[in-house]
């Protein structure tokens, strides 16, 4: 069940599967970016960036870092997409609801990249990226040892 959730076998077509490709590295360049920008001002964010669940700003600094930059690198490449994107729909949806008071227009940014992320997450992340290849292996290592 674990294997079918982690690797999924629908929406494999090419059409699909490089309009998945697209958004995948679009949407994970930008939020690169985001977490990129964090990392180069985290001495003066450190102090300022605001607190979530109680656990200081310098905490939640480096947890957003870690959804924005490290997350978005694995979306990039393709690479446990679900497992990654489950973070970031977390800290997007904590930036919706609890940072920005879901009010517009100062959360809508984090409400495009929530939708989008849940989206890619139950899509799966086609067959131009590394799950699909890690997929393929396995899947002819089952064929050889089931006709062993």
């Amino acid at each position: 069940m674990f294997y079918n959730f982690l690797f999924p076998q629908y929406l494999r077509g090419k059409g699909v599967s490089l309009l998945l490709l697209v958004v995948r590295v679009f949407f994970g360049i930008l939020f690169f970016i985001h977490g990129l920008d964090k990392m180069m001002n985290f001495q003066y964010l450190s102090e300022t960036y605001p607190s979530v669940f109680g656990l200081g700003s310098y905490m939640t600094l480096m947890v957003t870092i870690f959804c924005e930059f490290c997350c978005s690198l694995f979306l990039i490449c393709g690479l446990l997409v679900r497992i990654m994107l489950l973070p970031m729909i977390a800290a997007m949806a904590v930036a919706f609801f609890d940072v920005h008071d879901a009010l517009f227009p100062d959360g809508e940014l984090s409400l495009i990249y929530m939708i989008t992320f849940l989206i890619l997450y139950f899509t799966g992340p086609g067959r131009f990226s590394l799950d699909y290849l890690i997929d393929t292996k396995i899947q002819k290592e089952r064929k050889t040892e089931s006709l062993k």
